[in-house]
């Protein structure tokens, strides 16, 4: 396979979001999704609606998100449309929780290395082609939450998250997501975000920002300040070179933070993620790096 193209800016506006996108020359068409993470309330961290605005709307996009599988504000449509209008989202774009309505559309995965299906909202049948904007960051089950994550559990439904985390076992409890095995889990996300890439057949492009990097996600309501320095925004069309890409960038900083930051990734073997994914197709480790600066 040969080395996937991942664009990178250093500066962090949303101007730049939508030169980054425009490097590939790769139109969107159709009916957008703009998967992006919606940020539990309280959290401190996530990314603005002001900052992505600019290129929501280049795409002609809606914004797109999920209901949670633990308590929170987000883990029914009634509190996250509320908690979706409290941060802004609803005030600037077209917002649909893809697992509003029941039943579930469920995604095969005939090469899984550990579940074979993927249970997604029904209203992802409504899109022909999605952006996956990521916050990079860290995160306190996966070790870092990036585009790999974002296709995964973060396009998962509700009910799909607790598969995923139960690692295919379906009468799984919110307990039980905290009690498997750590690599299994990884790899259960990793297939969860193959079969999202196949349904929606290279129609992806893919936008990690690293700006306001904490160990902890933006689900966390009481996440840890950030711990890294800004680093700026990547691009791509292969979500396993951008996720190894914005890992590579953060060991190679010489921030103060990185040790700090690395002890969550390494210590939920968070890269497994990126090496499981690779293994099944979904993108390449190998990868260059070009500056649009």
């Amino acid at each position: 396979m040969e080395k996937a193209k991942v664009y990178f800016t250093k500066e962090i506006t949303p101007e730049s979001i939508v030169k980054i996108y425009e490097a590939f020359g790769k139109k969107l068409s159709g009916n957008v999704a703009v998967k992006l993470h919606s940020g539990e309330k309280g959290n401190k961290n996530f990314i603005r609606p002001e900052m992505v605005k600019d290129i929501v709307n280049h795409v002609n996009g809606t914004v797109v998100e999920c209901n949670t599988a633990y308590e929170g504000a987000r883990n029914t449509t009634e509190k996250h449309k509320e908690l979706l209008e409290s941060h802004g989202w609803s005030k600037y774009f077209k917002v649909d929780l893809l697992d509003e309505e029941n039943p579930d559309m469920t995604l095969t995965i005939p090469n899984g290395k550990i579940i074979n299906k993927n249970y997604v909202g029904s209203h992802l049948k409504n899109y022909d082609s999605m952006l996956v904007l990521s916050h990079f960051k860290g995160h306190a089950m996966g070790g870092y939450g990036g585009a790999l994550k974002q296709l995964s559990i973060g396009i998962a439904s509700s009910k799909g998250k607790r598969y995923i985390h139960c690692v295919g076992n379906e009468n799984g409890t919110f307990e039980d997501m905290f009690k498997v095995d750590q690599i299994k889990f990884l790899e259960a996300m990793a297939d969860a975000a193959s079969s999202v890439i196949n349904y929606f057949k290279g129609n992806i492009v893919y936008i990690n920002i690293m700006k306001n990097m904490s160990i902890d996600c933006d689900c966390d309501g009481n996440a840890e300040a950030p711990c890294l320095k800004d680093i700026g925004i990547l691009a791509s069309l292969d979500p396993v070179a951008i996720d190894k890409a914005c890992i590579d960038l953060v060991k190679n900083s010489n921030d103060p933070g990185t040790d700090h930051f690395f002890e969550r990734v390494d210590s939920r073997k968070g890269t497994h993620t990126i090496d499981a994914a690779a293994s099944l197709g979904c993108g390449t480790k190998d990868y260059e790096l070009i500056s649009i600066d």
